[in-house]
């Protein structure tokens, strides 16, 4: 028995288990760019078990050294929400029989790690504190390649760099079951082109996994080249076939035929004549202690079947990307439980084509490209446990737009085509996947650069990433529901936890906030609109943002809204309904992590003070700990140590030292870096006259990297020296690529004086000593906000784009992450003293 198969054995906790052969090559032969493999045949095992392998683990708790070359980090990218907690719980029950399932941050183990939203806020260990930790990080596609845009979904923008740069480097994507990616598979493809091409700090590649897949699916202008070259592909082999159960799931017995209903109207009439018709031939067609697996196409449609089915013997179950985590889990967990004597039927959307372990006798399925008819296939007779099962062909009129969605008419007519053609749907007797995903909207490298810059548009929104994400008819937003009435009691609700959160389209919620209430909520409500609220994190600049009012026609892909309670909209059993009358039911608020807006400073109030020479040098040598940990070559980690040395030496501002409480004209012991004093800064400055000079929105990393601009003698290229500024400058994300004076801002008495973010040309920072450094009393000029080059040179614009166009954005990231983590890590070391 070889290293590979005890290894598997553990962690499947079978002691006779073999690997089928795919999966031993996958383990210990060359990692593979597409792995094509059939559904049931335990792919997700299969990546992920190689990984940890390659990556030294052994049986028994052994270790061995990691295969150079594999990185750290393994993203599994899914298509599907409801694909996620399965994918999680798997992946920590494997490494717990492992023995090397850990905590973050725990040394020796591998985490795994949840992205859907919610994140933990800076103050808590997450798997972006750690990025010399084995993880697994599992999220949808929607989570995660908004990240890799640098547009963040369901979390802080002022941590999209850090994401961003460590999901470009040290990372292993597995994107699984392409076919139902859309657009966001040539936005995968892509990226990993950027990433060969633009270059990475740390090892990353991506592997495409699908059990329909085809190579020319990969076929982007800028991947083309690669893929031309060769890549590596991982198939069944006749060893494979050889095997019993493969070959009893691949003969495995589907009758396949059209079923009596169809659908040719879109009008309402002919939907319901549809819906109850359809329930009808499933009651008939389900067999009494059998599973019966209804697939439709539109959250809609599968709600109403579910309702239709109402009375019927069998349990009836609902399974949909609209709920909450709660209600989805509890789903979940009785799809698990044996049937009963009379059965269960399952009305599903799509989401469970990607992978979802469910297996039915008699399956029922709408028209759909043939890719995804493969994958529902899969969840009929999965095991080849029947000798007979069924599988019931749903007609739709691909011509009727609204039939037709979520996808295009060519698809389903070919899928048509096809289904006309087969009597049986084993998978050895279906034919190939012969279309191509329709061309879309193809991420750039213009469009990667521009996206590399967080700062939002002067209306207060971002650049909208939906179409390189997800299909144009269904861009993602999170909602949740409190008890609030009005804009005044919604302004300072905290953030959601993760458990509030659901998952809903644009175009959904605007068909919830555009419908009135009825009369009997008018009369008790007082109005006839519903309500819904956004987070504007610059709104109150000194603070950490405000929930602001927004209307239907300003929701935004990656927006998280606030919704009434009392406004209705979701049902326990039956998920997100537009429209619905409320009170929502069973909502108990879980309130998450302090929002963190452009004016807060959550690492700042840790209940103890810390002078700032001691938190600078602090911060420098968690900055040497971490390059070491992470073998950063000693050419990259001078500036590393620089930058982490000089980050907060703006804290010595005199707004700063006030903002905290402090007299720095009287207090001996400061400057200080961190406080004991609870409450929000208020930043200001006195006058000669005694008076207050307001500073609302001072950034204090942006006067640290002006003060390291001015520094004489350090022997350093420009481009080092903007280097080094810019990871100053970027430590809390948010001064980056562009240096303006933001809305609402304290303008200087003085109109010719430039000012930006707090601070003023002309203000002054005092002489500091600190971890062998010496500052001299420096005046700060901001002359480089200008465009064109001017007193101090080339405008701040040019210095960042020229960085970004020397070290490319996946490793400048990546430098930019490591600087703030260091940070993270001293301040959290400093508040446990």
């Amino acid at each position: 028995m070889n290293d590979y198969t005890a290894l598997f054995r553990q962690a499947m906790d079978e002691a006779d288990l073999v690997p089928y052969p795919y999966q031993r090559r996958l383990a210990e032969g060359l990692w593979p760019d597409l792995v094509n493999v059939p559904t049931g045949l335990g792919k997700t095992a299969a990546i992920t078990l190689a990984w940890a392998y390659r990556r030294g683990i052994r049986a028994g708790g052994e270790r061995a050294t990691p295969e150079a070359g594999i990185p750290r980090r393994l993203v599994w990218c899914l298509p599907m929400r409801v694909l996620v907690e399965q994918t999680v719980d798997n992946a920590r029950t494997w490494l717990q029989k492992l023995g090397v399932l850990g905590e973050p941050g725990e040394p020796g183990t591998m985490a795994v790690h949840t992205l859907m939203g919610g994140e933990p806020d800076l103050r808590q260990a997450s798997w972006a504190s750690h990025p010399e930790q084995e993880a697994i990080l599992v999220g949808t596609q929607d989570m995660l390649l908004s990240r890799a845009l640098m547009r963040g979904y369901g979390m802080s923008r002022y941590q999209w760099p850090v994401h961003y740069g460590l999901l470009h480097n040290d990372s292993l994507w597995v994107f699984d079951e392409v076919q139902l990616m859309g657009p966001a598979l040539p936005t995968a493809t892509q990226l990993e082109a950027f990433r060969r091409d633009l270059g990475v700090a740390a090892p990353a590649r991506s592997t495409w996994v699908s059990a329909t897949l085809r190579e020319d699916w990969l076929d982007t202008v800028d991947f083309r080249p690669h893929r031309e070259s060769g890549l590596q592909r991982l198939e069944l082999d006749k060893a494979d076939r050889a095997e019993e159960p493969v070959r009893q799931r691949v003969g495995a017995a589907k009758e396949l035929a059209p079923a009596q209903t169809q659908l040719a109207e879109a009008r309402k009439p002919a939907v319901a004549e549809y819906i109850r018709s359809l329930a009808d031939e499933i009651r008939q067609a389900h067999c009494a202690g059998e599973q019966t697996l209804v697939i439709v196409n539109r959250v809609e449609r599968a709600q109403a079947l579910y309702d239709a089915l109402e009375g019927s013997e069998a349990e009836r179950l609902l399974l949909h990307a609209r709920f909450r985590p709660a209600e989805r889990s509890a789903i979940e967990h009785r799809l698990h439980q044996p049937v009963g004597e009379a059965g269960r039927i399952v009305v599903a959307t799509q989401a469970v084509e990607a992978g979802v372990d469910l297996d039915s006798r008699v399956l029922f399925t709408e028209l759909a490209p043939w890719a995804s008819l493969v994958q529902r296939f899969g969840r009929c007779n999965r095991a080849g446990r029947f000798d007979e099962a069924r599988i019931r062909w749903i007609d739709l009129d691909e011509e009727v737009s609204d039939l037709a969605l979520p996808y295009e008419p060519g698809p389903l007519a070919q899928g048509r085509e096809q289904l006309r053609t087969a009597a049986s749907a084993a998978p050895a007797d279906l034919p190939p996947v012969t279309e191509s995903p329709a061309t879309t909207q193809v991420l750039r490298r213009r469009d990667l650069l521009d996206l590399f810059n967080t700062d939002p548009d002067l209306s207060g929104f971002d650049v909208d990433i939906s179409p390189f994400v997800r299909d144009t008819g269904t861009p993602p937003v999170q909602v949740f529901w409190r008890e609030v009435a009005g804009d005044e009691e919604a302004a300072e609700q905290a953030p959601p936890g993760r458990a509030e959160l659901c998952n809903v389209s644009v175009a959904q919620l605007r068909d919830h906030l555009t419908r009135k209430l009825s009369a009997p909520r008018k009369r008790l409500l007082g109005r006839e609109g519903r309500l819904a609220w956004r987070l504007d994190p610059i709104a109150g600049r000194g603070s950490a943002g405000r929930w602001v009012a927004v209307r239907a026609d300003e929701i935004r892909p990656g927006q998280t809204v606030l919704l009434a309670l009392a406004d209705g909209g979701y049902d326990p059993d039956k998920g997100f309904v537009p429209g619905q009358d409320g009170p929502v039911a069973g909502m108990a608020a879980t309130a998450g992590n302090e929002a963190e807006g452009y004016g807060s400073d959550l690492l700042t109030h840790i209940g103890r003070r810390v002078p700032l020479p001691e938190h600078l040098a602090d911060v420098a040598g968690a900055m040497a700990e971490l390059a070491g940990t992470l073998e950063i070559p000693d050419e990259q980690r001078g500036p590393l140590e620089t930058a982490a040395r000089w980050h907060d030496v703006g804290k010595a501002h005199e707004a700063f030292q006030r903002g905290l409480g402090f007299d720095p004209t009287a207090d001996i012991e400061g400057p200080w870096a961190k406080s004991d004093r609870p409450g929000r800064p208020d930043y200001h400055r006195l006058r000669e006259d005694g008076e207050r000079e307001q500073r609302p929105g001072f950034r204090h990393e942006l006067a640290s990297a002006l003060a390291w601009l001015e520094e004489d003698g350090v022997g350093l290229e420009p481009i080092e020296r903007d280097r080094i500024a810019y990871l100053i400058a970027a430590h809390h994300g948010r001064v980056r690529l562009g240096l303006r004076a933001l809305p609402d801002e304290q303008e200087p008495p003085d109109p010719e004086t430039l000012f930006a973010r707090g601070i003023w040309a002309g203000d002054t920072l005092p002489a500091l000593d600190f971890d062998g450094e010496h500052l001299e009393p420096v005046t700060l000029r901001l002359d480089l906000m200008r465009l064109g080059s001017g007193p101090q040179g080339p405008s701040w614009s040019e210095r960042t784009h020229r960085l970004l166009d020397e070290f490319g954005p996946f490793r400048l990231a990546w430098e930019e992450a490591l600087v703030r983590i260091a940070d993270w890590r001293a301040s959290a070391r400093e508040a446990e003293q």
